[in-house]
């Protein structure tokens, strides 16, 4: 296979790829955005039984005034139904205390049990819209689960068929190189990119020329050595000077200088000592005139 078409085949790969990176990733997301809906559901069930526990506490004390109020209301009735039956007036005096007394507990009683019954209309009124959301959320989660289901039956479909057309275009190309180019891609999306000149347009990096002759030939397939981009090579426009071939060298002239590179300490101070004999040669030849 002709490197060129072995070029225009990766740039093809390259989309179908990218395109399913990104719908696996929707397929891998998907279940999560219903995890999410089924949290807030056990939230809203929670905070139900919590309201729903108060609410029967407070029934419970409903209860209990009531029968304490039918209790003193039942004495003082008693109490008005036997001062028809009094003969002294201390019987009269007991009678009228315990029919104060009575008639005080039923105020006092009263007006806990207003307090506790709208109390419990209130915890009734907020349990009926939790019931409500509770409800809600469950409808919202079970048309969730419908729509993503579909969404991801689309998804497999549109992945088979990515796969079939990655499955053809991969035929020919070096399965060495293909594994790393799925590497790229998996990464940035984007695995082939083109040299303009000595510049790699993946990563805007100067490339040195012998590098550069090399993809522009286009006899292999090679990777940027700084981004791992595979390259092909474009022709820069003509009057982009910056982008022509230049003899920069290779990867291997870069050269760092290290503590044995002692030759340029010596000759800069074989130079110093030079310069410094000169200067006191003409220091004496001008005392020398001036004597």
């Amino acid at each position: 296979m002709e490197m060129n078409e072995v070029f225009e085949k990766l740039k093809a790969l390259q989309d179908i790829l990218a395109e399913k990176y990104d719908l696996e990733t929707k397929i891998s997301d998907a279940p999560r955005l219903l995890d999410e809906q089924g949290v807030l559901l056990t939230k809203l069930q929670d905070e139900f039984l919590k309201k729903n526990s108060v609410f029967e506490e407070v029934r419970a004390v409903v209860a209990h005034l009531k029968a304490e109020l039918a209790e003193q209301e039942a004495i003082r009735e008693n109490g008005e139904r036997g001062m028809d039956n009094i003969t002294t007036h201390r019987e009269y005096d007991s009678l009228e205390k315990q029919i104060a007394d009575a008639k005080a507990k039923e105020a006092e009683i009263r007006s806990e049990l207003i307090k506790e019954e709208k109390k419990m209309d209130e915890l009734d009124t907020d349990l009926k819209m939790a019931e409500e959301m509770i409800e809600n959320q469950k409808n919202s989660i079970a048309e969730g689960r419908a729509s993503i289901q579909k969404q991801l039956d689309d998804y497999n479909t549109s992945l088979r068929e990515l796969e079939a057309k990655e499955k053809e275009l991969a035929d020919g190309i070096d399965p060495e190189t293909r594994l790393k180019f799925e590497r790229i891609i998996k990464r940035n999306r984007q695995g082939i990119v083109s040299v303009k000149g000595i510049v790699c347009s993946g990563c805007h990096m100067i490339l040195p020329a012998q590098f550069a002759n090399e993809v522009r030939k286009g006899e292999k397939v090679m990777f940027c050595p700084y981004c791992s981009r595979i390259l092909f090579y474009e022709a820069p426009a003509e009057d982009d000077e910056s982008l022509q071939l230049a003899d920069t060298g290779s990867l291997a002239d870069l050269k760092f200088f290290d503590d044995d590179d002692d030759d340029l300490d010596e000759d800069f101070s074989d130079e110093e000592d030079e310069d410094l004999d000169e200067d006191s040669e003409g220091e004496s030849f001008e005392s020398e005139e001036q004597d």
